[in-house]
């Protein structure tokens, strides 16, 4: 028994060492063996086989394509994959990735369906649509768009990732936005100016509920997976929270500078259509129909995010957790902050601006013109 326990206990030790030593080499070799070559396209030549396959309870179509290799180092190359991604059909454009397993076989794995092409289409009608529709100030417009993608894309994302302050680089950014898509959009004027001023102490405002609101539901930013992905490849560097306040200041621009131009727009209208009408009655009239502006516009908000987590509500509606407990999940809560501070931003702006454009507006010359001098006329009779 004793010689027994003792070779079992020899045993025990050569499997340690077995491990401690030769594992790093295998899984280093694995490392060497093992490597993704690249995200490549593809085209499908034929489909093979395409059969269904339940799958957790749900039935998954799953193809053996013939393909052809467009592009990277199999170029030309007729290959055949499995496709369990989404059902392909013959001519269609794919994505790949491509990697070699650790005994040297090929592997090609299905992750998108081309869609340049039909993306450039739309894009094509977006702008032929704007332009036909806005003339000049379509084309204006236009430009405004492309130069806050440009702002969002080579200044705010690599300056976050650099380790600027999202908040802080979001704000920046956002008055540059707001700048591009008043000014360049409706012109350098004081109409503009009172819009754009306006809009901006709505912003900080709105800002500063934001910081309020996110630090009294302690939300931490990491509601979307993407976020989880994120932490990750930057090493922690992020602060998401500070992201999640910058992604709310960005989101609700759009919204804050519709409503800031509509009323500083009304004002205007209101003192040509009679010069001598008080200030105070213009302020009355031009609330009144910023009031039922925010009320669309805050319907919008509540459609648009809703419409966005529409299958996340499908998928919540098969819990057993009550209300209570499915609304107190962060991806819940997140939206619901998105979606109050983004009717706070919009309360705040319509009082700002119309102030502002009820101070300043008055006797404005209109656009391409001169104010109409109705007392002058009275005069002439």
């Amino acid at each position: 028994m004793k010689k027994k326990y003792f070779t079992k206990k020899i045993l025990h030790s050569f499997i340690f060492l077995f491990m401690v030593f030769l594992t790093p080499y295998f899984v280093h070799a694995q490392e060497v063996h093992v490597d993704f070559q690249g995200n490549y396209k593809g085209k499908v030549i034929n489909i093979v086989r395409e059969e269904i396959q339940n799958l957790f309870g749900a039935d998954y179509t799953i193809q053996t394509l013939q393909a052809e290799i467009l592009n990277g180092p199999e170029d030309g190359e007729i290959v055949e994959m499995k496709n369990d991604f989404q059902p392909l059909e013959k001519g269609d454009i794919f994505y790949f990735n491509y990697s070699v397993q650790i005994n040297g076989a090929e592997s090609y794995v299905v992750t998108a369906v081309s869609r340049q092409g039909a993306l450039l289409l739309l894009v094509g009608i977006f702008v032929a649509a704007v332009i036909l529709f806005g003339r000049w100030q379509g084309v204006r417009s236009l430009i405004a768009l492309a130069a806050s993608f440009l702002g969002i894309i080579f200044v705010l994302i690599p300056g976050i990732l650099n380790g600027w302050s999202p908040l802080i680089a979001s704000s920046l950014v956002a008055s540059v936005i707001l700048f591009a898509a008043i000014f360049f959009t409706h012109g350098f004027n004081r109409e503009s100016l009172v819009a754009y001023t306006g809009t901006i102490s709505a912003v900080i405002l709105t800002g500063i509920f934001a910081l309020f609101a996110v630090s009294i539901t302690k939300l931490s930013g990491f509601a979307a997976e993407e976020a989880i992905y994120l932490n990750f490849n930057t090493g922690g560097a992020l602060n998401f929270t500070s992201l999640l306040l910058g992604a709310f200041i960005i989101g609700f621009l759009g919204v804050l500078d519709d409503i800031a131009v509509t009323q500083a727009a009304i004002v205007t209208e209101l003192f040509d259509s009679n010069p001598e009408m008080k200030r105070s009655e213009v302020y009355r009239r031009a609330m009144r129909i910023g009031q039922e502006h925010v009320g669309a516009l805050v319907n919008t908000l509540v459609l648009a995010y809703t419409g966005a987590s529409l299958p996340l509500l499908l998928y919540v509606s098969y819990s057993t957790a009550g209300i209570l407990t499915t609304i107190n999940l962060e991806v819940f809560a997140t939206e619901i902050v998105r979606i109050i501070v983004g009717s706070i931003g919009l309360i705040l702006t319509v009082p700002l601006v119309t102030f502002l454009a009820v101070m300043y507006l008055k006797n404005q010359p209109k656009k391409g013109g001169t104010a109409k001098k109705h007392h002058h006329h009275h005069h002439a009779h």
